[in-house]
Formats: C-alpha cells, sequence, structure tokens
C-alpha cells in the first residue's frame, strides 16, 4: 500500500540507494511512476505492506515501511533488491554499491569510490566538516537527524584525522 512518505511513522524502516549520477526530470518523472506501481503492490506473504518513498536530491532513492503493520520479510526484501536491479538496468545507473561516498561541494552533490574519498581525506580535499550522506541510517527518525551530517559525525569520520 503506497503512502506519503511524509506520514510514515519515525520508526519506518528505511533502504537508502544512492545513483552514481543525477537522474534527470524525465528520468524521475519514470522512476516515480514505477516506484508507484512497486509500493502499491509489494507484500510480505500476502499482506500489503505500507510504504512510501522520496527522491532526494535527484540522485537518492529513499524507500520508507511501516514495519508496525506488517514487517517485510526475506522474499519482500528480495522484491524490493529485484525492483531497484531493474532500475539499473533501465537507467545504465548504480544503485547497489554501498562502497560509494556521496557528499555536498557547495550545492552540488559529488560522488567518489570510498578509495577515492580516502585520498581527497589524505590531500585536505575534504574535512571533518564536510556534509556527507550517512546511507547506514535504519529508520525515518534516522535519516531525519543523521542523514546529512558533517563527515565528523558520520561512519566517515575514520577516515579523518
Amino acid at each position: 500500500m503506497l503512502v506519503d512518505f511524509n506520514e510514515l511513522p519515525e520508526t519506518s524502516r528505511v533502504w537508502i540507494y544512492q545513483a552514481n549520477r543525477s537522474f534527470t526530470d524525465l528520468e524521475i518523472e519514470d522512476i516515480s511512476k514505477k516506484l508507484n506501481v512497486f509500493i502499491a503492490n509489494w507484500t510480505a506473504h500476502g499482506s500489503n505492506l505500507s510504504a512510501g518513498y522520496v527522491i532526494k536530491y535527484k540522485r537518492f532513492i529513499v524507500i520508507g515501511l511501516n514495519q508496525s503493520l506488517n514487517a517485510a520479510t526475506g522474499c519482500s526484501i528480495d522484491a524490493s533488491v529485484h525492483f531497484i536491479q531493474e532500475l539499473e538496468k533501465d537507467y545504465s545507473v548504480d544503485l547497489m554499491d554501498k562502497m560509494n561516498v556521496s557528499y555536498k561541494q557547495g550545492e552540488f552533490i559529488a560522488y567518489k569510490s570510498l578509495t577515492d574519498f580516502r585520498k581527497m581525506v589524505k590531500h585536505n580535499a575534504v574535512s571533518k566538516k564536510t556534509i556527507v550522506f550517512n546511507n547506514l541510517v535504519t529508520n525515518i527518525a534516522e535519516f531525519k537527524d543523521n542523514w546529512e551530517v558533517p563527515a565528523s559525525e558520520s561512519w566517515h569520520s575514520r577516515f579523518m584525522k
């Protein structure tokens, strides 16, 4: 069951998929239509899942699931992963690689491999104050409070001096 992402409880589980490039406005429109259909039909053992999504910065697909109604199961999670993999194929984009880092560079969102990000830290091209995207958050409350944070307040801090 598709619901407005902003209406989901703060305890709702989230999955964040970051793209290795920005989506065009047309792609976002098309992806939104596909997400609407997928989430409207997303089930766990035949029970509807109450879920919503948001696309942030033309680069991040965030899916939220109210697990207090019906929890995700292995099969429903597999279905969502398969759906994301289909988006990757349809738009020639990488959404599943967790070994990449997105961060703000002024008004722009930069995307680097973890190796390149570590080199940038070493050369002071990014700092503890650089705003990074902590895609390891697990629920909407964490998403609101700890997704866009200075590198010093995220798992990225392990690379900082």
